[in-house]
């Protein structure tokens, strides 16, 4: 039994034992939608082309196909297609959202990842580069850090208070967020503050949170309180890193030598761990935190007419 179909008109095609009949009853229904499609789909400065088909009046490319039916060569159907302007429009609108939702993701991951407000501004493109050797090898690190990955390499960036260790650091992790890379900069106190916090369960998956991300950078090596306590922790601090098999940047003003020959073994462990994981780099040169105060207190002299 062939059930009655409705026209866009509004017209029934009733049962038929014809099976011909119905068959170019249902063409002429496709045949009707085909043209209101059309009128649907035409936009100003469209035009109809030789072969009959509609042609965007933009790009000069066909919105329209025609299709042959199966079953008989005679008789074919218009369809709608996109054309390249549309495309290249749908193809942009695309990009356009991709491109919004990696900008939402980077800011996201910038936001957990650096909490100073200071550092998230601090990048090679802002680099003075007083020492170009120094800044192209970290920049380097930054560039292949998937291999750097994939090798556990980190480094411990050491030198004398304010000559740029944090900089270069921050540099590394604000490049890597770029990239859409997860990575956490923090440093020994912070964490060691929110242990103290926890109780004793609660504080081993606070250190396996630390290891979901792929660069750990933990700045100020040495500032913490030499206590039992905070020596135990910033060992297990480092040694749940090591066991994670991911990389590590530690800045410190420790001595180099004393961290290669630590004055007993409660610092041996944690030195070396760290000297196992992290390729010592020294950040010397001209303090650049004390260069910096003194611009600042030329600019506000000026400022203040003294």
């Amino acid at each position: 039994m062939i059930l009655p179909l409705q026209s866009p008109e509004g017209m029934i095609l009733m049962n038929s034992s014809d099976g011909g009949d119905t068959v170019d009853g249902i063409y002429s229904i496709i045949q009707s939608m085909a043209k209101n499609v059309q009128a649907s789909n035409m936009d100003d400065g469209d035009y109809i082309g030789e072969d009959g088909l509609l042609m965007c009046g933009k790009c000069h490319t066909p919105k329209q196909y025609r299709l042959q039916l199966p079953g008989d060569e005679s008789k074919t159907i218009v369809v709608p297609i996109t054309c390249k302007h549309r495309r290249d429009e749908l193809k942009a609108e695309e990009e356009r959202l991709e491109r919004e939702q990696f900008e939402r993701r980077v800011r996201e991951i910038r936001r957990v990842g650096i909490s100073d407000a200071e550092f998230k501004s601090w990048t090679f493109e802002n680099d003075d580069r007083k020492t170009p050797r120094l800044s192209d090898a970290i920049k380097r690190y930054a560039d292949n850090f998937q291999e750097m990955k994939e090798k556990n390499l980190g480094l411990l960036l050491y030198g004398n208070v304010g000559t740029g260790k944090t900089y270069y650091a921050a540099c590394i992790a604000n490049a890597l967020i770029d990239k859409g890379i997860p990575v956490l900069m923090t440093n020994f106190i912070r964490i060691i503050n929110k242990i103290q916090t926890l109780y004793t369960l609660d504080r081993q998956h606070y250190l396996d949170e630390l290891q979901k991300f792929p660069l750990l950078i933990i700045d100020d090596l040495g500032a913490e309180r030499q206590s039992e306590f905070m020596l135990e922790q910033v060992y297990n601090i480092i040694d749940a890193r090591y066991r994670s098999g991911l990389p590590l940047i530690v800045t410190t003003n420790i001595d180099i030598e004393l961290i290669k020959n630590p004055p007993d073994i409660r610092y041996a462990r944690i030195y070396d761990r760290v000297l196992e994981m992290c390729h010592p780099v020294k950040v010397d040169g001209n303090s650049r935190r004390r260069e910096g105060l003194k611009k600042q207190f030329a600019e506000r002299q000026e400022l203040l007419g003294l």
